[in-house]
């Protein structure tokens, strides 16, 4: 099985990260505005739909606000096709977001390594974003 790792340091707060990371309801509107279109949650399941009209579903597998970690498998949607996802993020106490994913098959690892530096970089942008003050 394949593991990626990334972290960024995000210039926010450690509390201010955890609240958008935990906010699994409103990816679309606080995490990845644009790239995420719209987030629906159902019976422990999260449904994100993309710009292209793809929809990925999520079990979510634990919002641990003491641990500040949020752990999800993705079910359905994944592009590339996975046959098995497991990831989590984690807000260090120095703000750092970590994402880790472990997936099969392991062939898919460096285009799951790209998406992910990606999305996590896109990730801290917005959360910079609504962390700077208004004038």
């Amino acid at each position: 099985m394949a593991s990626v790792r990334v972290e960024l340091p995000i210039s926010a707060s450690p509390d201010h990260v955890w609240d958008v990371i935990r906010d699994v309801g409103a990816v679309h509107e606080r995490l990845l505005p644009g790239r995420v279109v719209g987030t629906r949650i159902d019976n422990g399941r999260r449904f994100l739909t993309f710009p292209d009209g793809n929809v990925v579903e999520e079990l979510i597998v634990a919002v641990d606000d003491e641990a500040r970690r949020f752990a999800y498998a993705v079910v359905a949607g994944a592009r590339p096709p996975l046959e098995h996802h497991h990831a989590s993020f984690e807000v260090n106490p120095d703000g750092t977001l970590v994402w880790t994913a472990d997936f099969l098959p392991d062939t898919a690892a460096g285009e799951v390594r790209i998406r992910m530096e990606r999305g996590l970089a896109e990730m801290a942008a917005a959360i910079e974003e609504a962390a700077r003050p208004t004038p």
